[in-house]
């Protein structure tokens, strides 16, 4: 049950999170911190990251709504848990590297909240309705 939890919501969050980075968001982040991104990504990194913040997502946010029953929680859990976290990350930014943008902070910040929100929430419904 929890690997197909798991491996639903780290698929989800894969596509979704490719789509707004490779697709949606890219001229932005290219046009306001372009200088600041490396050529060659950090695979290892890259992959290390998904699959950690994925296990956030299911310890605070999707199996605690789970266990309630509740599916506004996972959504508000989500929305929460994707605010802080890439909060955390965009005003640290802001914080301490020259030339981070403000509306990357504001827009990151938004995505988060969306995108863990979205996650959780359609997790949560597959779980359900598969009986995991």
């Amino acid at each position: 049950m929890y690997l197909k939890i798991y491996l639903t919501a780290l698929i989800l969050f894969l596509i979704i999170d490719a789509l707004w980075l490779g697709v949606v968001a890219k001229k932005l982040y290219q046009d306001k911190i372009g200088f600041l991104m490396k050529i060659n990504v950090n695979w290892v990194a890259t992959i290390v990251f998904y699959l950690l913040f994925v296990i956030g997502i299911i310890v605070f946010v999707i199996n605690p709504a789970l266990d309630s029953g509740q599916w506004t929680q996972a959504l508000l859990l989500g929305a929460f848990f994707g605010f802080i976290t890439y909060a955390t990350y965009d005003l640290t930014n802001l914080a301490t590297l020259q030339g981070w943008s403000t509306i990357v902070t504001i827009i990151d910040i938004l995505w988060g909240t969306f995108v863990v929100a979205a996650v959780s929430i359609t997790t949560y419904f597959i779980a359900t309705n598969f009986g995991w």
